[in-house]
């Protein structure tokens, strides 16, 4: 894997050069080296922190428990099971998050139906399928 340039990074990973600096300067990522002109140059392992930076951003992690999970990663392997605890319970958030999801969009099917048959104009049931509290 090549060097790269921080626009060459931001647009690889689809982010802004702006949030790199950023994650940088609040010490998610380590410090990322400069070449002798003062760019900053993002080899494989800088690569590799960004990429388990933005895995974990898109999992709904906050930048607050990244911080402690990159913090944890530095420390080694006496973090282990902390840092297995930290992505079990932005799992099982992810978990809830999804069936919360999962139900809505089967409401929106639902309904979809309703008009897709002509039974919404025919009752006039526009807001029973959207019951969340069974009776």
């Amino acid at each position: 894997m090549a060097d790269l340039t921080i626009t060459q990074v931001s647009k690889k990973y689809d982010i802004k050069p702006d949030t790199l600096r950023y994650y940088e300067r609040i010490g998610l990522l380590p410090t990322i080296p400069r070449k002798s002109n003062g760019n900053r140059y993002f080899n494989e392992g800088m690569q590799g922190w960004i990429e388990m930076i933005v895995c974990l951003r898109h999992s709904g992690v906050p930048v607050e428990k990244l911080i402690d999970y990159a913090d944890m990663l530095r420390a080694g392997d006496s973090t282990l099971q902390a840092r297995e605890d930290l992505l079990k319970e932005q799992l099982q958030e992810l978990e809830g998050k999804k069936k919360d999801l999962n139900r809505s969009i089967d409401r929106l099917k639902h309904k979809i139906s309703l008009y897709k048959s002509g039974e919404i104009k025919e009752n006039k049931s526009y807001f029973e399928e959207y019951k969340i509290l069974d009776d």
